[in-house]
């Protein structure tokens, strides 16, 4: 341990101000020569060496307090030479270093601690892994360059501050987080790291917002956040990643929101598989640059944009409680357009998959919105077509412009309408012939052609009457025959509906 003897003068003066809590401060008040970022050439006038602060930490200087007075270590504006590290140790007093340039990582491995502040300062490093904070871990407009922020199952009483820092990692990622349980929040806004930010599995009792932020600058992943809890995450106001953003599996009971932001991913830029939500805003200022995989994933509320549709969006398994339109409330808007609309982004999920399709009829149904469920379910059956067999298919299409699927049943009384009045003007132009001469009704045109067109029955026309002329007699069998296949496919069309195939 060093003696009083040994220290120089800015650590005399830090060692004598740390019983009453007083702050030291080494700047000299011109921005450009308190740039930490250029603190290396700071001379001894502004150099603490980190033996002298783990000192005053771990209790060498408790005594002499001034009444009424806290002990704890404030320093600004000085070069802190040498490792500072307090792995394991328990630190009782707050710690705070504001326009500092420390020259060796910080390691506060395993350490119990209270609140903790290196704010507007540069450091290569800060090593929080399994610690205990007490309060919060402050790093506010800081630059950490050359290593990461690793939180990896910290468990923090007050909040993560990275508003406004930059943290540059060595390797694929900037800050490791897994296992991280913070009682508070994570803020983030106009945060800038070159790498990822990893927080698998963490728990973030209050939220991450990263309004404004910029995570990320290669292929990779931006933001890893696999099985995390969190109350919300708001990633808007441009947020933007630079890699892919992972939330499968995670848990946020509010609101998740992607308004304004960019997520320029590549393969898959948002990545939501098994994920639970309260509410997703899915509205960046672009479309993805990737997919987005929304599969299997629940939220009580989505909401989205035309114009911020990606290309390709994976949608089988995705079940929400409602949609909210871009005014905030419940997207009621009657009308083709909006159908139109939403039935293009269910086409922008690759091949056929009838789940989207029901989950959206099943949304307008509970709006009340029956015509627009309808119209849904026969856009899916049509979808399905297209993968069927050429026989299927053209039985498809038979079904289609005949009943429409089942959906437009109304579609046969058409088609029934027009045969009628078809038949009724040829069968009046031409008397026929009984088929037993002063037996059975007369002629009766329109009667007659429904007795062709009603499969089921007997009206007394078809069987008393024959035609010498083959023209007539041909447009009778096509009639007897359009009758078949209009009673068949009403009723396949209609069963299917009812069965919701």
């Amino acid at each position: 341990m060093l003696s009083y003897e040994e220290l120089t003068p800015p650590e005399r003066e830090l060692w004598d101000a740390f019983p009453e809590g007083r702050r030291v401060d080494l700047r000299t008040g011109t921005a450009e020569s308190d740039d930490p970022v250029a603190g290396a050439g700071w001379g001894a006038e502004r150099t603490v060496r980190a033996a002298v602060v783990a000192m005053l930490l771990l209790g060498a200087h408790d005594g002499d307090r001034g009444s009424g007075t806290v002990a704890s270590l404030r320093l600004a504006g000085a070069r802190v030479t040498g490792r500072l590290d307090l792995s394991g140790a328990e630190v009782s007093h707050l710690f705070s270093l504001v326009g500092c340039r420390l020259e060796e990582p910080v390691r506060l491995y395993g350490a119990t601690t209270r609140t903790v502040v290196i704010t507007d300062s540069w450091v290569p490093g800060v090593d929080c892994e399994l610690a205990r904070i007490g309060g919060d871990l402050d790093l506010r407009r800081s630059v950490v360059e050359g290593g990461s922020l690793n939180l990896i199952n910290a468990r923090m009483a007050g909040n993560l501050l990275v508003s406004d820092a930059e943290i540059a990692g060595t390797d694929e990622w900037a800050v490791l987080g897994g296992g991280l349980i913070l009682e508070g929040s994570v803020f983030g806004q106009r945060l800038i790291t070159r790498g990822g930010l990893r927080l698998p599995g963490a728990q973030l009792l209050s939220g991450l917002f990263l309004q404004g932020a910029r995570l990320g600058d290669t292929e990779g992943v931006a933001l890893a956040a696999e099985v995390m809890a969190a109350s919300s995450v708001d990633c808007s106001q441009g947020f933007t990643a630079q890699g892919q953003v992972v939330l499968r599996s995670a848990r946020i009971a509010g609101l998740l929101s992607f308004e304004d932001a960019h997520l320029n991913g590549d393969g898959i830029a948002l990545d939501c598989v098994s994920m639970v939500v309260g509410e997703l805003d899915h509205r960046p200022a672009a479309p993805p640059s990737g997919v987005v995989d929304l599969r299997s994933a629940q939220a009580t509320w989505f909401r989205d944009s035309e114009r911020s549709r990606p290309g390709k969006v994976l949608l089988d398994g995705f079940t929400y409680g409602g949609i909210r339109s871009a005014g905030g409330g419940s997207s009621v808007v009657r009308g083709g357009d909006e159908v139109s609309r939403r039935l293009d982004w269910v086409r922008r999920n690759p091949g056929y998959a009838p789940q989207p399709y029901e989950q959206l009829a099943a949304w307008y149904r509970k709006i009340g919105h029956d015509d627009d469920a309808r119209r849904v379910l026969l856009a899916k059956q049509r979808h399905r077509r297209l993968g069927l067999s050429l026989p299927a298919r053209l039985w498809g299409h038979l079904l289609d412009v005949t009943v429409g699927y089942g959906y437009r049943p109304w579609m046969a009384g058409v088609w029934l309408l027009a045969l009628t009045l078809l038949g009724t003007l040829a069968f009046s132009t031409h008397e026929p012939r009984p088929v037993k001469e002063g037996e059975g009704s007369p002629f009766q045109p329109f009667v007659y052609t429904l007795d062709l067109l009603i499969p089921i029955g007997d009206l007394g026309q078809r069987s008393g009457w024959y035609w010498s002329e083959g023209g007539l007699q041909w447009l009778a069998y096509l009639l007897i025959a359009f009758g078949w296949v209009l009673t068949t496919a009403l009723v396949a069309g209609v069963t299917r509906a009812l069965q919701k195939s």
